[in-house]
């Protein structure tokens, strides 16, 4: 293990316990919970090394414990981070004008909580919109699909199985009918003398 020291004055001197303790702490920050009763100039240092959701887990756990002479100007710098410098900056004004003072966690939640409730209406109101969409589209392929097809019946009169074809098959044998009837009159009264043994003539 390293030895360590601190510089002091221009002279190296073996760190304290008090610093090995911060020194522990920082390495070990994303374990912290209830901070409890330690000193605010030691958490001033162990603090400002949190995440987001370390210091947001630190407070919570500290149930009971106002940290926020210590991390109130960190989250200020979570929020500014996370929101904008503008954003930050019409916050301030707004407070000096209105004569209030509000801690810096609880505006940096206010206005997460808000942006998730934006997203959420944005997105309830993009699903209600393709939706809608959808629901269109289907009528209208509802509605094409009710309208009768034009391409059957056309078919029919080039040989096919419809309605065209029993007509023209029924024209047909009507034709070969009458040539028939036609032919056996002209026979019997032109040649009633032939006879073919009680065959048919064809």
């Amino acid at each position: 293990m390293p030895k360590i020291e601190i510089v002091l004055n221009g002279r190296k001197t073996p760190p304290s316990l008090v610093d090995l303790c911060v020194k522990t702490a920082i390495d070990n920050v994303r374990y912290l919970g209830d901070v409890g009763e330690t000193d605010l100039d030691l958490l001033d240092r162990i603090l400002a090394h949190c995440t987001v959701d370390q210091l947001m887990h630190v407070e919570k756990c500290s149930e009971g414990r106002d940290l926020s002479p210590v991390t109130d100007k960190l989250w200020k710098k979570f929020y500014e981070k996370q929101f904008g410098a503008k954003n930050t900056e019409h916050v301030v004004e707004r407070m000096a004008k209105s004569l209030k003072s509000y801690k810096w966690i609880d505006l940096y939640e206010a206005k997460s909580e808000d942006i998730a409730e934006h997203e959420k209406k944005t997105a309830a109101r993009i699903k209600q919109l393709y939706n809608k969409e959808t629901a269109r589209k289907q009528s209208r392929q509802v509605q094409l699909c009710a309208k009768v097809p034009p391409s059957k019946n056309k078919r029919s009169f080039c040989g096919g199985s419809g309605p065209g074809h029993n007509v023209s098959h029924f024209r047909s044998n009507l034709m070969k009918k009458s040539k028939i009837d036609l032919l056996n009159r002209y026979l019997t009264g032109h040649l009633p003398h032939l006879s073919f043994g009680g065959l048919a003539p064809f």
